[in-house]
């Protein structure tokens, strides 16, 4: 693996990582749009989950290639629902920020 794709995981482990763990401390800038969007409180804790094991995911891919094209397809998923969700929800103006995190992402699959 080279060194930008080895540079571009670790910087999408952390977003995804940041991101998952605003979830589970309750950060104002994540779980109020949430709310607003009208995703079940019931669901914070799996999503939360799902970006923390996206972002174990690709640094375990570090050393075992496949988890980390594994995680990369997952993240970008789930990234692709956010956006969904922000646009069923007529927010516009926040479309960007799951497109914010889903761009290392789709970098790392394009890298490796």
């Amino acid at each position: 693996m080279s060194t930008t794709a080895t540079v571009v995981t670790l910087v999408a482990a952390f977003m995804a990582g940041f991101s998952g763990a605003s979830i589970f401390f309750g950060a104002k800038f994540t779980v109020e749009p949430l709310a607003a969007y009208g995703v079940p409180r019931s669901w914070w804790n799996w999503l939360g989950a799902a970006k923390a094991a996206g972002a174990a995911g690709l640094v375990a891919g570090l050393f075992v290639p496949a988890i980390g094209v594994a995680a990369a397809i997952g993240l970008v998923l789930y990234f692709t629902g956010a956006v969904i969700t922000v646009l069923r929800a007529r927010s516009y103006a926040h479309v960007a920020f799951p497109m914010v995190y889903a761009a290392p992402a789709v970098a790392v699959l394009a890298l490796i």
